[in-house]
């Protein structure tokens, strides 16, 4: 079962998209998205979480720019719209309206209170920030960009974190993912992943560097971490 529910914030109210399991009480995923929106892929993302027993929620976090965005990466003018919102998109403002969020999905009718965070792309940088400045029972990030910007956050982060990086990436260089790589070699609660031969979002299911095998892997990993923290 699926719904939209709003979040209201001192600056105003925005949407999200909820995916419900068969069964409750359940552990919350709130799932992060990319620079296109809440399209089908973030759709699809949560409906296989709460397939998985997860109450999954997805927050419109454009929405102080332009509510309800819907893109693919399938054509250039639906990139030169997403870029350019992504462009204008205040971080900081976002991380507030995850906290926002993760208060209301922790309070969810037949939510147990336990709570992950899933981000993919531009959601991968916003979920280790949100773990790192807000806190959660787990956290896995798929090719956050710009997180090499900020290490220092790691000294923070308590939250158990898995990282996804493809070894490709055309927009995290192999340079900031060795940065990475060594800013959490220390940190028993960071593991990272790569993905040798993969470029950007090749779990982007029908996007244009999708990989199925790479994205099962990824999934699997993901599945059995968050069963470990949120089971």
């Amino acid at each position: 079962m699926n719904q939209r529910i709003t979040i209201d914030t001192p600056d105003g109210s925005f949407g999200a998209y909820v995916a419900r399991p068969a069964t409750t009480p359940a552990a919350t995923i709130v799932v992060l998205q990319e620079i296109f929106g809440i399209n089908a892929d973030m759709r699809s993302h949560c409906d296989q979480l709460a397939a998985q027993g997860y109450i999954a929620v997805c927050p419109d976090l454009f929405w102080r720019l332009e509510p309800g965005v819907e893109l693919t990466d399938r054509s250039e003018a639906e990139w030169a719209r997403a870029m350019a919102l992504y462009k204008a998109f205040d971080v900081e403002a976002a991380v507030q309206d995850i906290a926002a969020t993760m208060a209301v999905a922790r309070a969810l009718d037949g939510a147990s209170g336990k709570l992950g965070l899933v981000g993919f792309c531009a959601g991968g940088l916003l979920t280790f920030l949100a773990a790192a400045q807000i806190g959660a029972d787990a956290a896995v990030a798929y090719y956050g960009g710009g997180i090499q910007q900020h290490l220092d956050q790691f000294k923070q982060l308590d939250t158990p974190l898995t990282m996804h990086l493809a070894q490709e990436d055309e927009y995290i260089p192999k340079a900031a993912q060795e940065a990475i790589i060594a800013a959490t070699a220390d940190l028993a609660q960071v593991q990272v992943f790569t993905y040798p031969g993969q470029h950007h979002a090749f779990a982007r299911a029908g996007g244009i560097h999708y990989n199925a095998a790479a994205a099962e892997l990824a999934s699997q990993r993901s599945e059995r971490f968050f069963a470990k923290h949120l089971g």
